[in-house]
């Protein structure tokens, strides 16, 4: 599996937020996208999920377009959104059946990981519940376990350790290690610096829509002239307008 960005402008209407990102995420890799609130990352998940449509450049998965087959494209993706999205009056187990008839994976694989993750997060004696009377925590487990039961090449995860509790936060990072393992891809946006650190194999820093930085972190660190830097040591100089391109 392979993620390209190649020259992507775009944004919300007249509103132009991304100006001329590329980036690749390849097969068993873990990509963190690293920058301030407003910065585009959230806008930049939108154009990949084609939420969006860019105003320029190419967005690819394995050289296919969302425009050249729309559902074989959607297919490769699962999400887990930055706020819990959900229906009020679907239980758990109705969100789970749900997904995967949309995805096609109701068989007995899929169900297996599902019961596992439901296990692993606590939630398995809350299957007749709503989501509605959840905490956040617990809500944005059901939408982990919705996206990482199934078999997909990439998993995007929106700020994924918000919400969770360190038990959680602990099994996600084991989970996102798992799919790494297996081949699959990883592309997560978050402002815990210290866990992208530890998980990521690639970084790519966003500055009002542009890219300052990208690579691993010895890439990043000779970009903006830190060679000893941790993540969160650039992430400040980058967010106190130290760090010109």
């Amino acid at each position: 599996m392979s993620l390209k960005l190649l020259h992507v402008s775009g944004g919300y209407s007249n509103l132009l937020i991304l100006r001329d990102v590329s980036f690749e995420i390849k097969k068993g890799e873990v990509l963190a996208l690293i920058g301030l609130n407003g910065a585009g990352k959230s806008t930049t998940i939108k154009h990949i999920l084609g939420l969006l449509t860019p105003v320029s450049g190419k967005i690819t998965i394995d050289d296919q377009t969302i425009s050249n087959d729309f559902s074989a494209y959607e297919k490769k993706i699962a999400y887990v959104p930055e706020q819990p999205d959900f229906y009020r009056q679907l239980t758990l187990q109705e969100h789970l059946d749900l997904v995967m008839e949309v995805y096609r994976s109701d068989d007995d694989k899929t169900r297996n990981e599902a019961k596992r993750l439901l296990k692993m997060f606590r939630l398995e004696d809350k299957l007749d519940w709503l989501p509605v009377h959840f905490s956040k925590g617990m809500q944005q487990k059901m939408m982990l376990t919705a996206a990482l039961m199934l078999d997909c090449e990439l998993l995007i995860i929106d700020e994924p350790f918000v919400g969770l509790d360190p038990v959680a936060i602990d099994d996600l990072i084991k989970l996102i290690n798992e799919k790494k393992k297996s081949g699959k891809s990883v592309l997560m946006s978050t402002h815990i610096l210290a866990n992208a650190q530890n998980l990521a194999d690639q970084f790519v820093l966003l500055n009002q829509g542009r890219v300052q930085a990208q690579g691993n972190l010895d890439e990043v660190r000779q970009t903006v002239g830190m060679p000893k830097a941790s993540l969160e040591e650039i992430y400040l100089k980058l967010a106190k307008g130290e760090f010109k391109q």
